[in-house]
């Protein structure tokens, strides 16, 4: 007997998802992410739905700036000016906060789990600081909240290492998770400028904001890490205890010569394990110029995973933007829906681990941080200076890997002296600098730069 293929349950199947009600979706916020989200959701409309196996309408809008948002949405959404009146909406599923910072979005977000919606949010800085609170709010409900866009914009690297990597013990991260920072540091390395004066052009070509401080500053790229770091090693998010510092001090100078070196200098998010600990850091950092990481230019972000068993792996593309940011965000939502009816216990867990399972390793103090140095010093050109220099870091166990002598080209009788150091504890190489900068002979502030192999 010749057995038939269950067509008439395959087509009834089929049907039952062509008829099924599409999944309500109410929107805070439509500014630049936000009307990306809801033109990609109604142009891919069709595709979206084959992949959700139900549709996905924005049905509405909550923005303070009601007419703008009616002139995006039209009749296809209903606008409010409050919120809450989302949220109150028996008939909406899933809340999508794109709304931004700590204050009111964080909220909105908790009123939202509280009644019982899903939650996709693109706010990093939310999670980063309040993110424990939110996911527990959440377990508590049983419902979603999902954060592709977040990070890295339109590369999906929650994703993968939520799930892709899930087989693997992350050993570090490493990535490029802010495109203003990433465009000046390419500006400043191929015309030679230094930093004041590039910022001014990132902000007259609209990369930078008029109040840049969140990008130049690192923090919006110590919020991405943290939210990498907790889902890498399975513990809460912890962005009180990441060690940031931004572009702003950057020299042309050392840019030259860290290219004369086969270096080229990255503003780098960094998390890695120790047996001690978890390093977490974002800090302008020396990356070898054969890495791939090295020659990401411009606005755009890469991130560089190591696992154990899949070895180093690479995610590249645009971190920011309307529609990169929405297809992550559309993403979620593909996913929400798919799961929104599945057992709380069988979705995948917010931070990858499940929540008992977390672990109270603790997040390394930068001082006993390990790395490798870039150190120029400005110093007077006589006998002697060079002897004494490297004797205070042998005194101090820091071993020389590569050195250079440069005319400072600030007046005769100055002299730049360019050290790269093997791996040393940040703490040790720290007191060697303070005794370094005490020496007469050295004539400005020396300037300290990490450097990471990424290997």
């Amino acid at each position: 007997m010749t057995l038939r293929p269950p067509a008439a349950t395959s087509l009834a199947a089929d049907r039952r998802d062509a008829d099924a009600k599409p999944i309500q979706v109410g929107l805070l916020g439509i500014g630049t992410v936000g009307s990306g989200t809801f033109n990609v959701l109604v142009r891919n409309q069709a595709e979206i739905r084959r992949r959700a196996g139900r549709g996905i309408e924005i049905a509405m809008v909550a923005d303070l700036d009601t007419a703008r948002a009616e002139a995006i949405v039209g009749e296809r959404a209903r606008v409010v000016g409050d919120a809450r009146k989302v949220i109150a909406n028996p008939d909406i599923d899933i809340v999508v906060e794109l709304i931004g910072g700590y204050g009111i979005a964080r909220t909105l977000v908790l009123e939202a789990i509280a009644a019982g919606k899903h939650v996709v949010t693109a706010n990093k800085a939310l999670l980063a600081v309040h993110g424990n609170e939110i996911f527990a709010a959440a377990r508590d409900k049983g419902v979603m909240v999902a954060f592709e866009a977040a990070v890295a914009g339109g590369i999906p690297i929650i994703k993968a290492l939520r799930e892709g990597l899930t087989a693997n013990r992350i050993e570090w991260i490493a990535g490029i998770i802010n495109g203003t920072t990433n465009f000046i540091l390419s500006e400043m390395r191929d015309k030679g400028l230094d930093f004041d004066v590039v910022l001014k052009e990132a902000q007259r070509l609209g990369y930078a904001e008029a109040d840049p401080t969140f990008d130049i500053e690192g923090i919006d790229a110590a919020h991405k890490a943290t939210i990498m770091s907790a889902i890498a090693f399975g513990i809460p998010v912890q962005f009180d205890k990441a060690h940031v510092e931004g572009i702003t001090k950057l020299q042309a100078a050392d840019i030259r010569y860290a290219e004369q070196l086969g270096y080229r200098i990255k503003l780098l998010g960094i998390t890695k394990r120790r047996d001690n600990g978890i390093e977490l850091r974002v800090h302008p950092t020396l990356v070898p110029a054969r890495r791939l990481i090295a020659n990401v230019e411009g606005a755009m972000n890469a991130v560089v995973v190591q696992g154990d068993a899949v070895g180093t792996t690479l995610y590249y593309g645009k971190g920011a933007g309307s529609e990169p940011t929405a297809s992550a965000v559309i993403a979620d939502l593909v996913d929400v829906t798919r799961l929104h009816t599945a057992d709380p216990d069988h979705r995948v867990p917010h931070l990858a681990f499940q929540p008992e399972a977390l672990a109270d390793t603790p997040i390394l103090p930068i001082d006993d941080v390990v790395t490798s140095f870039y150190l120029r010093l400005q110093v007077a050109d006589q006998a002697g200076v060079l002897a004494k220099i490297t004797g205070i870091l042998a005194e101090h166990v820091i071993s020389i890997d590569a050195l250079l002598q440069r005319e400072s080209g600030e007046g005769e009788n100055k002299t730049d002296v360019i050290i790269l150091t093997h791996d040393t504890v940040e703490g040790q190489m720290r007191r060697a600098i303070a005794q370094m900068q005490a020496l007469p002979t050295v004539l400005a502030p020396i300037v300290s730069l990490r450097k990471e192999e990424l290997a």
